[in-house]
């Protein structure tokens, strides 16, 4: 790792920094900024837990301070690039050009600075590369540290956090987290000396209010003791939108109506009148923020003076004065514009930086007057506002909808109320469906959530440490981590479960047993019977997945057979009904009938394959009911032995079928109530077993995983007796997902017949990944023959791994996802975006996967194993790196 330094705790304090620096800000510190600068500047490290607003950031702009005044360097790191070029931006206006760099996937901007803003994973790679630009570095700011509780990116701050210097005194700036205290034992324990601030108080109050029907009411009242207590009001509400208000006999009580959910801009209007503007709306949909703005269009919503509309417009077309008129058109310039002149605007991970950033910028000074935003917005972005509207508690995971945490919603409501501005904040909650108002209140009222780690071995942190310590220290770096710290502590805990469970269990086994047999045997062959009955195993991927695939295969003349089902019977494929960017394809088939039909995947169990051939008459007319009937009668005469046997029919299911009828259980009048309680308890005893392994594994958890990574990594040749192969060295230099993957496929030279397009779509499969729950999973073949088969190679490398990591409990290598192959084929043959993008797609989407693709092409640029290689990657770079995607996200 980097040289020696000369530790900060040997400088001392000096009288009056702190003071001086508050003196250069244009307000008073509170007391726990004061507090959290002293323990810097005396040598501490410092945690500093506080709400979103209160300010916690300062303390990360005295380090920067800190480090100009003593010659020495600081790195700020962010989550996300959007906040790093954020902070740039204020770093540049406090500093001046030649104090500040950046350091993005994006971005490279004077990077020997003293004040460097990156993201984290940046940090995190400099650490492993001994990067000389670590030299003199006094201070790291984790900006947003409870990331590193993120299940796919958080344990990137635990690394740096383990392997940078112990002399670099960290500000870890968090979001309030119940266990603070907990958090900064580990901080003391890894980096020594750390001082833990908490802050509790917001500096803008915040009033929570419920809107339902046309009535924004309180969600709390005041008592005359000074307690708080929901309003009952709201909850009579609630039970008015589930039973309504009948009339009685008599007419004593007149029919009320439930009440309804609020439309978007009835809350815009409602807000204006209360003056509780400038708002951000929480719409968990970026279709739902794209249609709110056009609601407030067609209802003729107007927020804006002309002063303002003039200077939102100049403001706008300076930002995005580099895009050509066509590539307005479809990034849909005109409706966006108009839109952020009225005083609305969306804000989603589907637009594209400019747009984002313009409307980020304009929402700060004051002019657009309401933000339809993602969850996303909540990340970090410093977007204030008077009032947070969340119109559903409840978002799509992707598998089910789920109830938002108290962490989320405290992160939501979190951006209400700015500081210096507004004298008290509001959070408005939307009328629920399915969320009962005692539930919204326990949200409003809970402060705090739990910080757990996500740290976990993976095979670029492994080879990495294989380079840099022996393995003594590597394993006890790997247990130094907060998620093993948090383990421990959690063994007498999973004790007591155990002990619980298994009295359950015991109650279960006896209610389970029968006097006429053994009931555990009977379970079994009943067990078999059901699997057996089933559709045979379906081969790897899913199954609507396969079959799309199948149908887009299929090609005209292929005879396909469909062994039950309504469809039954065999056909000829006419001709097939998709585009290159459809995601149902069909195809057009004739039958043994003569009759036509269109198949798509619903019709299918099992994917279609040809079980034979058919050559369609020259110039085949599907309406030539003479041509239909000779390919009809030609589709007869194939022998019956091509159509495919119901899978279910074998002897092995009727032996099975007698087994179950014979066994003494089978007749057993309690059988239904035996075998309900013998599902609780093998339910009970996978949940047991659960818990022993993860007992067992306790000491040196980690460490045992980090084992099994290094195994794999030994199976392949990356590592040999604790030295690593070139393999192994270049797989230390990958930062991606597929790490591995990406490194066996450079090894086995699958990329090195390919030209810069076919290089982009197959390397597209290693960075894409179909997400959320707007996101379908697009189905794709490769582009050209030498793409699929270069393709299929890398699907074979990731089988064996996948088969090396499931023989060891492990999940580190997704599935390459081929759903963008062909628009990064396209864009980087040259195609308009107008050309790239269907009606559907997000620009948003389609930057954020070319940048992500043109990084991990940069990455194999610097490891190419062959000079024509890397001559085809910086071609496939330059092809890609054009347009909108070569857009500057900054405004310099």
């Amino acid at each position: 790792m980097a040289g020696a330094r000369v530790p900060n705790s040997t400088l001392g304090p000096e009288p009056g920094l702190v003071e001086q620096f508050e003196r250069s800000y244009g307000f008073a510190f509170d007391a726990f900024q004061r507090q959290s600068c002293l323990a810097l500047e005396s040598g501490s490290s410092v945690l500093v837990a506080a709400p979103t607003g209160a300010g916690k950031t300062v303390v990360g702009e005295f380090a920067a301070w800190l480090a100009l005044h003593r010659g020495g360097k600081t790195f700020y790191t962010t989550p996300i690039k959007a906040l790093s070029n954020q902070k740039f931006g204020d770093f540049l206006a406090l500093h001046g050009a030649q104090n500040v760099g950046l350091l993005t996937g994006d971005n490279s901007i004077n990077g020997a600075a003293p004040i460097v803003v990156m993201t984290t994973e940046v940090l995190r790679n400099m650490i492993y590369e001994d990067s000389p630009t670590l030299d003199g570095l006094h201070y790291v700011v984790l900006d947003e540290v409870h990331y590193l509780q993120d299940q796919y990116r958080g344990a990137v701050w635990e690394e740096v956090l383990i392997h940078l210097p112990v002399d670099v005194q960290m500000v870890s700036l968090s979001a309030t987290v119940s266990n603070a205290e907990e958090f900064g034992e580990w901080l003391q324990t890894l980096r020594g000396r750390t001082e833990v601030v908490i802050e509790e108080e917001r500096p803008v109050e915040i009033r929570h209010w419920y809107f339902a029907a046309d009535e924004l009411l309180p969600m709390f009242l005041r008592r005359p003791d000074g307690s708080v207590a929901p309003n009952s009001r709201a909850r009579e509400f609630e039970r008015r939108r589930h039973h309504g208000s009948r009339p009685q006999r008599g007419g004593k009580r007149p029919y009320v109506k439930r009440p309804r959910t609020p439309l978007r801009t009835e809350v815009v209007e409602r807000l204006r009148s209360e003056e509780m503007l400038p708002a951000i709306y929480f719409i968990f949909s970026r279709k739902g923020c794209d249609e709110a703005v056009r609601q407030c269009l067609r209802e003729h919503v107007n927020l804006t003076t002309t002063s303002e509309r003039r200077e939102i417009s100049e403001y706008a077309e300076r930002r995005v004065a580099e895009l050509t008129p066509e590539e307005l058109d479809v990034l849909g310039y005109a409706e966006w514009i108009e839109g952020l002149k009225r005083g609305v605007a969306p804000h989603h991970a589907g637009m594209i930086p400019p747009f984002k950033e313009t409307v980020e910028e304009l929402f700060a000074r004051g002019v657009v007057k309401v933000v339809f935003a993602t969850e996303t917005l909540a990340l970090g972005i410093n977007m204030p506002a008077r009032t947070v509207v969340v119109e559903s508690l409840t978002k799509f995971t992707g598998e089910k909808h789920e109830l938002m945490t108290a962490g989320e919603y405290t992160q939501l409501s979190g951006r209400a109320g700015r500081r210096g501005i507004d004298e008290l904040g509001h959070s408005v909650v939307l009328l629920q469906r399915f969320t009962s108002f005692d539930t919204i209140t326990r949200l409003a009222s809970t402060r705090t959530y739990p910080l757990q780690s996500s740290f976990r071995p993976s095979y670029n942190m492994a080879v990495n440490l294989v380079r840099n310590y022996d393995r003594a220290e590597a394993q006890h770096l790997v247990n130094s981590s907060f998620a093993q710290f948090q383990t421990d502590r959690d063994v007498v805990q999973l004790e007591q479960t155990r002990e619980r469970l298994e009295a359950y269990l015991a109650t279960y086994r006896d209610r389970m047993r029968c006097e006429l047999g053994d009931l555990a045997e009977y379970r079994q062959l009943h067990l078999r019977l059901r699997d057996a009955e089933r559709q045979r195993p379906e081969e790897d991927g899913n199954r609507s997945t396969r079959v799309t695939q199948a149908l887009i295969k299929l090609r005209p003349g292929d005879v396909i057979a469909i062994p039950r089902g309504k469809r039954r019977g065999r056909y000829v494929v006419l001709k097939g009904i998709y585009r290159d960017t459809d995601r149902r394809p069909k195809v057009l088939v004739l039958s043994e009938e003569r009759s036509t039909a269109r198949l798509g995947s619903s019709d299918f169990r099992e994917p279609p394959r040809s079980i034979g051939s058919l050559a369609l008459p020259e110039g085949f007319q599907v309406r030539d009911a003479s041509a239909r009937r000779s390919v009809a009668n030609r589709l007869a005469e194939l022998e019956p032995e091509t159509t495919p046997r119901d899978p279910r029919e074998s002897k092995e299911l009727s032996r099975l079928r007698e087994a179950v009828a014979a066994h003494p259980c089978h007749n057993c009048p309690e059988l239904g109530r035996h075998l309900h309680f013998a599902e609780r308890a093998a339910r009970l005893e996978r949940e047991i077993a659960s818990i022993e392994r993860r007992v067992d594994r306790r000491s040196g958890t980690l460490a045992a995983r980090f084992d099994r990574v290094l195994s794999i990594l030994e199976e392949l040749g990356h590592v040999d007796r604790w030295t690593l192969t070139q393999k192994g060295e270049t797989l230390t230099r990958v930062y991606n997902e597929s790490d591995l993957l990406v490194v066996e496929a450079l090894d086995r030279g699958c990329f090195e017949e390919l030209n810069p397009p076919e290089l982009a779509a197959v390397c597209s499969t290693l960075v894409y990944e179909s997400r959320g729950p707007e996101g379908t999973r697009v189905v794709a073949g490769m582009p050209t023959p030498d793409s699929r088969g270069a393709w299929l190679e890398v699907m074979r490398l990731w089988r064996g791994i996948r088969a090396a990591e499931e023989s060891r409990g492990l999940e580190l290598t997704r599935e390459p996802d081929p759903g963008f192959a062909d628009k990064a084929f396209r864009w980087a043959g040259g195609a308009r975006l107008d050309e790239v993008l269907g009606r559907d797609d997000a620009p948003g989407d389609f930057v954020r996967s070319t940048k992500q693709l043109v990084d991990l092409l940069r990455q194999l640029e610097e490891v190419a194993s062959s000079p024509s290689l890397a001559d085809t990657i910086r071609d496939a770079i330059a092809a890609v790196h054009r347009g909108v995607i070569a857009y500057s996200s900054l405004d310099l």
